[in-house]
């Protein structure tokens, strides 16, 4: 399809450098990463991340997610730990966050992290945006590229039609691999899930050799996902649906549902990745035709599938 946007841009050396540019003039850049699009800028500064929170619509008290090149990056930010060690050797660079006690001498602004005393640290797979902070001296604070509490973009043109020009520069490396944000874990005391995602939490017990990581109480909100109404296309959602409405968006998973205007099928063949993949992706074209409810089919609880529950959940509260 042709590319309409003209912030829209693919990657070789001279947009490179120029994202970079950008970055160091604490502009914002739209960035892709294995998960979904982000919103990228300066971590260390608060003037950057001050114009996230402000384009996004963005709430103070929600921490945004810190990323970094590996694990030398982070020695004067986070207390680092064993379990952090056991899970960063064993599935990073990857689609995990990690939130970790803040150093008193870190110079990741209180902003990003809404004043809290963790940090929410992620080292992206993504080869593109590897390049990019291989050629800064600093983090990357990077949001979800779209409005809060809205649906997350999972490829270029959603970035630009959330923000339109208001982001400079997008980096175009097509779809993302995996289509629903990291899992987060909490690693400041004992171990628990905050958010799922691909990386699921029987994976990761078995590195820690835990079986204490399906908690998730929300004292205080220390990672992105834990606000209650959250990747929503902002329409009235009804799950676990058996029935057709003809006259309402269906999302179906899986062969049984015939193909028809308003059925949008996240998997023909039942496979939970290829569901993930899509869900953000249907949301925005059911959205974009204006239906006025959607109804959503049961989909399997299991691997990342919990992940696509989770998503259709806060989605939900309408």
């Amino acid at each position: 399809m042709k590319n309409i946007y003209s912030n829209i841009r693919k990657v070789n050396t001279k947009i490179l450098s120029k994202a970079v540019n950008h970055l160091k003039r604490n502009d914002l850049i739209g960035v892709p990463t294995e998960t979904v699009y982000g919103l990228a800028g300066n971590a260390y500064s608060r003037n950057s991340v001050k114009k996230i929170y402000s384009l996004k619509k963005r709430p103070k008290f929600n921490p945004l997610i810190i990323h970094y090149l590996n694990k030398d990056q982070i020695a004067n930010d986070v207390i680092l730990n064993n379990n952090f060690f056991r899970i960063y050797k064993n599935l990073c660079p990857g689609p995990i966050t990690f939130i970790l006690k803040k150093k008193i001498s870190s110079k990741v602004t209180s902003l990003a992290t809404a004043n809290l005393k963790t940090i929410a640290i992620r080292f992206p797979k993504n080869k593109m945006i590897r390049k990019l902070l291989k050629e800064i001296n600093f983090p990357l604070a990077i949001p979800s590229a779209n409005k809060s509490g809205g649906i997350s973009p999972v490829e270029p043109k959603d970035v630009a039609e959330e923000f339109g020009g208001k982001v400079k520069l997008i980096i175009d490396d097509g779809k993302t691999k995996i289509g629903l944000e990291s899992t987060v874990i909490d690693l400041t005391g004992r171990a628990k899930i905050l958010r799922p995602g691909s990386l699921s939490a029987e994976k990761i017990s078995k590195i820690l050799r835990s079986k204490e990581l399906t908690e998730r109480k929300f004292k205080k909100i220390k990672s992105p996902g834990s606000i209650k109404k959250h990747y929503s296309p902002g329409i009235p959602m009804l799950l676990n649906q058996k029935i057709v409405n003809k006259n309402f968006a269906f999302i179906a998973f899986g062969s049984k549902y015939k193909n028809d205007k308003n059925i949008f099928n996240l998997s023909k063949e039942s496979d939970l990745d290829e569901a993930a993949k899509n869900l953000y992706r249907i949301f925005r074209i059911i959205k974009n035709k204006n239906y006025k409810k959607i109804y959503v089919a049961k989909i399997p609880n299991r691997g990342i599938g919990i992940a696509i529950n989770d998503r259709l959940n806060h989605a939900a509260k309408f």
